[in-house]
């Protein structure tokens, strides 16, 4: 009998970043997507299901995605996988904490950059990497073909795009990636968006105003 995968998004820290573990119970190995805060209960929920972490993967460098994951990688010994386009938003960590007024988390430089078609995730549910700037330059999205998902970072939300006005950011760009990179794929793909309610691509591409 084929043992389902655990999938677990929870939102973490004050911007309510959605983070997602993915994991396969055959193997006993996971994947953790955008770990920005509550490492916590990151590593609780891991520990608690006898997972052991393979990858850290961040759609994007920004404070409220990236913030948690130097401490969930020497917690766990996993990588940090970040697109190499997102290293100077990586290094204006103390300016994005201003941003929200917290205090700066420690970070340091991927252990790999997550390339476009590059395979990530794990044997049984792996992900090819979909580069999609405009939010941020080194933003991607995850598709788990086999899973029928997407994780969209903050390119794509329910009815919604992701913010252009900060620095790295690009609207046309933006529109250009989601409707030539995420709108080709499957209409009834799940989109797990990096803040707010899941949604499907058939629903973002009748429905989403920035869109039509």
């Amino acid at each position: 009998m084929t043992v389902a995968p655990i999938i677990e998004t929870f939102p973490v820290g004050p911007l309510q970043c959605n983070c997602t573990i993915l994991g396969d119970p055959a193997t006993g190995e996971a994947i953790v997507i955008d770990p920005g805060d509550d490492i916590t209960r990151i590593h609780r929920r891991l520990t608690g299901q006898n997972l052991k972490l393979k990858q850290i993967l961040i759609t994007h460098a920004h404070i409220d995605h990236i913030g948690g994951a130097l401490k969930l990688k020497r917690l766990t010994g996993a990588p940090i996988l970040l697109n190499e386009n997102d290293i100077p938003l990586l290094q204006m960590m103390e300016v994005q904490a201003g941003w929200i007024g917290i205090d700066t988390p420690e970070t340091e430089s991927p252990d790999a950059s997550l390339k476009d078609g590059l395979k990530v995730g794990l044997d049984a549910y792996p992900a090819q990497v979909i580069h999609t700037p405009g939010h941020t330059q080194g933003s991607v999205c995850l598709h788990f073909a086999p899973l029928n998902l997407l994780v969209a970072g903050d390119t794509l939300f329910a009815r919604s795009i992701g913010r252009t006005d900060l620095p790295g950011g690009n609207g046309r760009q933006i529109i250009d990636s989601i409707k030539t990179r995420l709108l080709v794929l499957p209409e009834e793909t799940k989109v797990l968006p990096g803040h707010g309610p899941a949604t499907t691509i058939g629903q973002e591409k009748n429905r989403n105003p920035f869109l039509i």
